[in-house]
C-alpha cells in the first residue's frame, strides 16, 4: 500500500472519531458535513480550475470507492448551489489540503433521489480526499489525466488477473463440496441446470422473459428477486450486451420453461466495480426461471435491471444491475 494510502486512511479515521463526537465539522448552506484540514500552501481553487482529487469513498467499514484502486479524480471547477455535493467545498481548498465529507443517506435520497438497496436509511457515506494538484490549463489536466488512466488500467489488469484464479476456485470448492452438477460455459460462468426446459432455446438475438433471485457469493445473501407474485419477469435480449456476461452467456443453456442457477465469477459480473453487496470483485449467484422465450420484443418497457459490465456500467436494482 503506498504511504499516501496510509496517511489518507489515518485522517478517515481521525476525523470520522471526530465527527461521532461532533465536533469540528461544519455544514453547508444545504446541510453538507464537512472538515478541512488546511496543510497546503498557495491561492485557493477558483472557477475555472481542474483539481485533482486522491480519495476514499466509505459505507460503514466498507469502500465503496478509492482513487488508490482506480485512478485520481478530476473536477472542473464551477459556482454550484446548494447540491449536497462534495464539490460545494471545493473553492475552500488549496493544493494539499485534506478534507472529509459526511453525506447521509436519507438526505441523500430525499435531493438526488433513489440510492442502491445497500445504503440503509441511516447510513453515512463519508468521503476523505486529498487535493494533490491544481490545473489552471485545462489541456496540462487532460495531459495528466491521460496518464493517469493508462496507469490504472494497467494496475486494474493486473489485479483483476491474479485474483481471477482464487476467485474461480471459490466457486469451484463451493459445488463440489455441495456436490452440484454443473456445466461451464467457455467465458467461465458455472452453469447448474435443474430443468433444461421444453419450448424455444435461448440464443443470441432472442428475447427472454426472466425470473430471478439474486445472491451474493459466498454467503448467498438475496439482494433481489421477482421470483415473488405480482413481479413480472426481466425481459432482456440474450446476446446483445444488454446484461452483465454472466448472464448473456449462462442463458443460452436453458429453453423456454428451464430453470436452473448461474454461478458468476466477479469478472463476468461487476469487475472492479462495487456489486449488488457493495464491495469489489464480488461472485454473484442466480436462480432463474424462463418464462418465456421468443423472437420478437415484449410489448411493456423493460425494467433498469442487469447491465454489462463494459464502459463501467455496473449496478443491481438501483442501478447496479445484474
Amino acid at each position: 500500500m503506498k504511504r499516501s494510502t496510509i496517511l489518507l486512511s489515518a485522517l478517515s479515521v481521525l476525523l470520522l472519531s471526530t465527527a461521532c463526537k461532533n465536533s469540528g465539522f461544519k455544514k453547508t448552506q444545504s446541510g453538507l458535513l464537512y472538515k478541512i484540514v488546511s496543510t497546503g500552501s498557495g491561492p485557493k481553487v477558483k472557477r475555472g480550475d481542474v483539481i485533482k482529487l486522491q480519495f476514499v469513498h466509505k459505507l460503514r467499514d466498507s469502500v465503496l470507492a478509492s482513487s488508490y484502486e482506480q485512478m485520481p479524480f478530476y473536477a472542473k471547477v464551477d459556482s454550484v448551489g446548494p447540491v449536497y455535493d462534495p464539490q460545494e467545498i471545493f473553492t475552500m481548498l488549496r493544493k494539499g489540503d485534506s478534507a472529509v465529507v459526511i453525506r447521509l443517506a436519507d438526505s441523500l435520497a430525499k435531493k438526488q433521489g433513489m440510492l442502491p438497496e445497500f445504503i440503509k436509511p441511516k447510513d453515512k457515506l463519508v468521503l476523505s480526499f486529498k487535493v494533490v494538484e491544481i490545473f489552471t490549463v485545462d489541456s496540462l489536466a487532460q495531459r495528466d489525466q491521460m496518464t493517469e488512466m493508462q496507469a490504472a488500467q494497467k494496475r486494474q489488469s493486473e489485479k483483476l488477473e491474479s485474483l481471477k484464479g482464487p476467485k474461480v476456485k471459490e466457486i469451484e470448492e463451493y459445488l463440489t463440496k455441495n456436490k452440484i452438477q454443473y456445466q461451464k460455459g467457455p467465458e467461465g460462468t458455472f452453469i447448474e441446470i435443474k430443468d433444461p426446459g421444453n419450448g424455444a432455446q435461448i440464443d443470441s438475438g432472442k428475447y427472454a422473459s426472466i425470473r430471478y433471485t439474486g445472491k451474493v457469493f459466498p454467503s448467498m445473501k438475496v439482494f433481489e428477486s421477482n421470483m415473488e407474485a405480482g413481479k413480472e419477469p426481466f425481459n432482456v435480449q440474450v446476446g446483445t450486451h444488454a446484461v452483465i456476461p454472466g448472464w448473456d452467456e449462462g442463458l443460452k443453456y436453458f429453453k423456454q420453461g428451464g430453470k436452473g442457477t448461474l454461478y458468476i465469477p466477479f469478472f463476468l459480473a461487476y469487475g472492479a466495480q462495487p456489486g449488488p453487496g457493495g464491495k469489489q470483485y464480488e461472485n454473484l449467484v442466480f436462480d432463474i426461471e424462463v418464462a418465456k422465450v421468443s423472437d420478437t420484443a415484449p410489448k411493456q418497457a423493460m425494467p433498469n435491471i442487469p447491465m454489462p459490465q463494459q464502459q463501467q456500467q455496473h449496478g443491481a436494482g438501483d442501478g447496479h444491475n445484474h
